[in-house]
Parts: structure tokens; C-alpha cells; sequence
């Protein structure tokens, strides 16, 4: 095939008009019908009917043209379609290659340098969490100790929702592949069946000393079901301060990622239509990804496109009816897919793109604003100004009294280009009701965010970084009864004096 001239403009989107009427060689007016003339403008360049038609028929070079805007077009939705897979497949490559953890072995991350590679963790609390690879070993237990002090949840690698763990006992996980395990009946499971080979599993230890949770964490045991009558939990490991990162790669290592990824696991119904979409551009199960130059010139510009899309849901979420707080304020709720990403007539394809380019795994838990437990995700992007947040700016959130947070709230804040905690000089990312802060007469509490400490204010106050772009999360954990009825208000934040 020869080589095109298209030249892919870098906009957040490209589409495809109708070429209407090109047969006859006219210009379409705004309302579709043709006056004279020979060429039309669209988005991909301009269509002369004359010279890249034949009495209607595409010339070889028109072809090149289209074929190469209709495969590019498909990878900008490749990646938004693909974001929540790689977000995981990413993280738990890293697990597998960088940090050497096993199948089913959890990692602890409760320092700063811990988890500074994963997107939008909470820096108050710890977290625990682990990939289990079921075509590897088979189906495998998990077991949630009594007490109540583990919050956890398991998510297939698209991160929609398997089961939450919050209950003690012990849990069965099989494979889509795999048979419901039989002859158990000495034993009480609760039984759950995975849609893919691998899946994700994650607790929040919920003690405040770090004692108590160290002993809560070691009564969590996970092992192969072939081990029942022996196990030998797989226990858990941390890794200091040892670069990783858990967020979607950029470049060609995208597209690598989900060829791999593709080759794991089996081909929900629901995606065949992206699977055809893929095998133009060089990915199909069962394959080797070996993409030609056309289709590596392609995927290396959608990647670009594709995340600045991305960026515009997540970080706008005009479009987003689940983000809507309240009129007129600059925050949103962040969870703006539903914990199965499902609608009446659709999947969230926008909504999962924008929640999880910044954030990992989705579960009934975490959208408080909804169920009236769990955890509420607050985010913001603009100041009361409308101004998006800089790094090089002193800003104030004055919070009411109160907060309707029943365990504790907290405020993180994230870089905009990676989505993780921010790097700066003081090593502290958050504040929280668990912290001693300095709380004014009437109960309010001010907190700071810039580059400048607040003189006798420090401990509210988050260093920033000039030239680097920023994002927070403000989070109530349990929420109560004023926040769920709207009677108390966060208030944006806004800048300095």
C-alpha cells in the first residue's frame, strides 16, 4: 500500500464526515446538498471529487487516505476503551517483572515513597494488594479474618467488581475456564466465579497503630485451593522505597501492553466489535504484535490523541451526568463510572475512561454518594475562579465545621501528568482528620496548598511545586447524613492572599 500525505492534526478528537454525494463531483453546502464546485473541505484535508474520485470510485492514493483516518480514528477509541485494562495490566506487570512479588502474595505500601507510583492512592492510609493469576494455579482461597478491620474488594483486570471482602470467612475464586470446584461440602465458601484468568485483590487495614495492623494483616491468607488441606499462605512482602509505576505507559508500550494482555485472557461478547477494530492495527489474539511502519505511525499519534481525550473527560466532566455535585461549585464526585460499568443500554465507555486514567479499581464502597456508606471521592481541577490549579500558587480551602466524615476525612493531592502523589521537597502529600491540625475558634479549618509555607500554619499546609500541574481528591470515609442530604457544603478552593 503506498504511503499517505495525511497529516494527523493533534486534536482531541477526529472524526469522519459523510461524503455526501461524491459521485458527482460537487460541493456539499451546510445542509448536505451540492452546488458546483469539485472539492470539499472536512476534517481529514480536502476530498477534490474530480482528482481522488474516478466517476465516483476512490483512487488508489483516496484509499491510502481513508484507510489510514478510519484505522486512526479506531485507535483514539481503542485507548479510552482500553484505559481501565491497562491501568491494571500496567500494575500488574510491574508486580510480575519489577518487583518480583509472587501469584496471590500481597504487597503492603504504607510509606510515601510506597506508593508513589500508583494512581491517586491515599497517602493516609496503608494498602495492601495482590494479582492472582487462576490459569496458573487453579483456583484459589482467600480468608478475611473476623473483627471488622479490613475493607476489601476483588476486581477482574477490567476493574469491574468480582466481590466485596469485607466479611470474615473464607472466599473461592475459578476461573472463567475453570469448573465450579466440587466435593467441598466440610468447608463454607463463599463462591465467585472470575471472567478473566487474572484478577485483582486489595484490603485497607483500618487500625490506626501500625501494631494492630501488622497482626490483622497476617491473619489474611491466601493460598491455591489444591493446598486446602495444607495450606501455605502466600503472606506478604513490601518493597521500600523501589521505583514502579502503576499507571498507563505512553508511546508504543501502550499498545504492547494490550497485546500481551489480549493474549492472557479470554474475549468478553461484548468487545468483539474492538477486537476487529485491533486487528487492523496489527493486534489480534493469538498473535505476535508486530505492527508494520503504517500502523506504528498510526498507534504512536492515537496514543497522543487518545490520552488528550482522556484528559478532556476526566479533567472537565461536563459530559458526565454522575460527577454533578452541586450547581455552581468547582468540585465533582470522581467515581464517575459505576461500579460495574454498566447503563440501561450501554456501556460507560466515557465514564470508565475518565475514572480510571486517574484512578484504580471501582466498587460499591466507594461511591458513598450513592449508597450512604463506604467513601465519598471528591475531585477538583479549578479554583473558585475557574482557573485550573498551579503549582506556582498559594491556595486556602476554608472547610465548615464538621465534617460529615463518621471514620475520618482526608485531602491528597496528585500530579496531573502522572495521576500519582505529588513529588515534592517535604515528602507529604495529605492531611487528615487523623493528623494534628491547627482547627480555628469556631471549628473551621483552613488549609493550605503552594509553593509558600504559611507562617505557624505548616502542619495544614501541602507543599506544591512551581511548574508542575495539580489535582486533589477529598475523601470522607462513612459519610453522614449532612453530607449525603447536601445541608453541608465543601466549599471550593481558592487562592491566597
Amino acid at each position: 500500500m503506498k504511503k499517505s500525505n495525511l497529516s494527523i492534526a493533534p486534536l482531541p478528537f477526529v472524526f469522519l464526515i459523510l461524503l455526501a454525494n461524491c459521485t458527482t463531483g460537487q460541493k456539499a453546502d451546510e445542509n448536505g446538498s451540492n452546488k458546483s464546485g469539485e472539492a470539499i473541505e472536512t476534517r481529514i484535508g480536502t476530498l477534490n471529487f474530480t482528482q481522488d474520485f474516478v466517476n465516483g470510485y476512490p483512487t488508489v492514493e483516496t484509499i491510502d487516505k481513508l484507510y489510514d483516518e478510519m484505522d486512526f480514528q479506531r485507535a483514539c477509541q481503542l485507548y479510552l476503551w482500553s484505559i481501565p485494562w491497562i491501568g491494571f495490566a500496567s500494575w500488574q506487570n510491574e508486580y510480575e517483572s519489577n518487583l518480583n512479588v509472587k501469584n496471590g502474595q500481597l504487597v503492603l505500601m504504607e510509606t510515601y515513597e510506597e506508593k508513589l507510583g500508583g494512581l491517586t492512592f491515599n497517602t493516609t492510609t496503608p494498602y495492601v494488594a495482590t494479582w492472582i493469576n487462576l490459569e496458573k494455579e487453579g483456583p484459589f482461597v482467600i480468608e478475611i479474618p473476623e473483627g471488622g478491620q479490613v475493607r476489601g474488594a476483588a476486581h477482574n483486570n477490567w476493574q469491574i467488581q468480582i466481590t466485596q471482602a469485607t466479611e470474615e470467612g473464607k472466599y473461592l475464586f475459578y476461573g472463567p475456564n475453570q469448573e465450579k470446584p466440587a466435593g467441598l461440602e466440610k468447608e463454607i465458601y463463599k463462591v465467585f466465579q472470575s471472567s478473566m484468568n487474572n484478577f485483582f485483590f486489595a484490603v485497607r487495614l483500618m487500625p490506626e497503630t501500625e501494631e494492630e495492623r501488622l497482626a490483622v494483616l497476617n491473619e489474611i491468607k491466601i493460598y491455591p485451593l489444591s493446598q486446602n488441606d495444607n495450606p501455605t499462605p502466600r503472606g506478604y512482602v513490601r518493597f521500600g522505597g523501589k521505583p514502579w509505576t502503576g499507571y498507563q505507559p505512553r508511546g508504543m508500550n501502550y499498545w504492547r501492553v494490550l497485546a500481551d494482555h489480549i493474549n492472557r485472557e479470554p474475549v468478553r461478547e461484548v468487545d468483539r466489535y474492538y477486537m476487529a477494530m485491533l486487528k487492523g492495527l496489527g493486534i489480534e489474539k493469538g498473535k505476535e504484535f508486530n505492527p508494520d511502519e503504517r500502523q506504528t505511525k498510526i498507534l504512536k499519534e492515537a496514543v497522543l490523541v487518545g490520552e488528550a481525550m482522556a484528559k478532556a473527560l476526566d479533567f472537565d466532566k461536563s459530559r458526565l451526568e454522575r460527577g454533578h455535585y452541586i450547581d455552581g461549585s468547582r468540585w465533582h464526585y470522581a467515581t464517575t463510572a459505576s461500579y460495574d460499568q454498566r447503563e440501561e443500554f450501554y456501556q460507560e465507555l466515557d465514564e470508565s475512561a475518565a475514572w480510571f486514567y486517574e484512578a484504580v479499581t471501582n466498587d460499591e464502597a466507594m461511591h458513598g454518594q450513592e449508597t450512604g456508606w463506604g467513601q465519598v471521592y471528591m475531585g477538583s481541577s479549578k479554583d473558585s475562579d475557574g482557573d485550573w490549579f498551579d503549582g506556582g500558587q498559594n491556595y486556602v480551602l476554608h472547610i465548615p465545621p464538621n465534617p460529615p466524615a463518621e471514620a475520618f476525612w482526608s485531602i491528597t493531592l496528585y500530579d496531573v501528568s502522572s495521576r500519582c502523589i505529588i513529588v515534592n521537597d517535604s515528602k507529604k502529600a495529605d492531611l487528615s482528620s487523623r493528623q494534628e491540625l491547627r482547627i480555628n475558634g469556631d471549628g473551621t479549618i483552613d488549609l493550605y496548598f503552594g509553593p509558600d509555607a504559611p507562617k505557624g500554619k505548616e502542619s495544614n499546609w501541602i507543599q506544591t511545586m512551581p511548574k508542575k500541574a495539580w489535582f486533589p481528591y477529598f475523601r470522607f470515609y462513612s459519610p453522614e447524613k449532612a453530607f449525603l442530604d447536601k445541608t453541608w457544603i465543601l466549599p471550593d478552593i481558592e487562592k491566597a492572599n
